[in-house]
């Protein structure tokens, strides 16, 4: 069994899609025996900009600490967040921008040239959720992922796999149970 953190990232907790999969991978983790934290991007209270840049870093308020002591903690972290405008949400990304430190997430060599992952071992698993279909998206726009995936959670050793629901928000309640059941089975497995 795991240990399982799940950040919901759409700002709006209630009655999204995003909330609804966010529930449904708890309570299917859960039921599967996996020990579970769910925390909602837009319940936590954080000054989302990086004021100074990283030239001054920031005291991190209570959430975003919790946030770090969350990820920290669990052997598999799970990001659910809509696509907007082939990005992130701005509130998650904020986030990011302010938790994803030195010391927290990776280590730069003194020479520059490499870096220790704080996070090596850990799984994630992303799952976005489009208006449109995510394949047309990266053939028109490129990969909406690389930042997180790769840049950020890849960066600090999280091997990180991918799930993209597309037509979300035309989706009908067959489409829904569909993409409940997926991500059921994705969190019975903690994958």
């Amino acid at each position: 069994m795991k240990k399982i953190f799940i950040l919901m990232g759409n700002p709006d907790s209630e009655g999204t899609l995003s909330s609804e999969l966010a529930q449904a991978y708890q309570e299917a983790a859960r039921t599967a025996g996996h020990e579970v934290r769910l925390a909602n991007v837009g319940d936590l209270s954080f000054d989302p900009i990086l004021h100074k840049g990283y030239k001054v870093i920031q005291e991190l308020e209570p959430d975003l600490k919790s946030v770090q002591e969350n990820m920290k903690w669990a052997d598999h972290f799970v990001l659910i967040y809509p696509v907007w405008w082939s990005a992130m949400p701005a509130l998650l990304k904020g986030m990011f921008d302010r938790i994803w430190i030195p010391g927290f997430a990776f280590h730069f060599w003194k020479n520059n040239m490499g870096w220790d992952q704080m996070l090596k071992g850990k799984s994630a698993r992303i799952i976005t959720l489009s208006k449109m279909p995510p394949l047309f998206i990266r053939v028109v726009f490129g990969d909406f992922t690389n930042e997180i995936a790769n840049a950020t959670l890849g960066m600090s050793g999280f091997k990180v796999k991918l799930t993209q629901l597309g037509n979300s928000e035309s989706s009908n309640e067959h489409m829904r149970a569909q993409y409940k059941k997926k991500v059921a089975a994705l969190a019975r497995k903690a994958a």
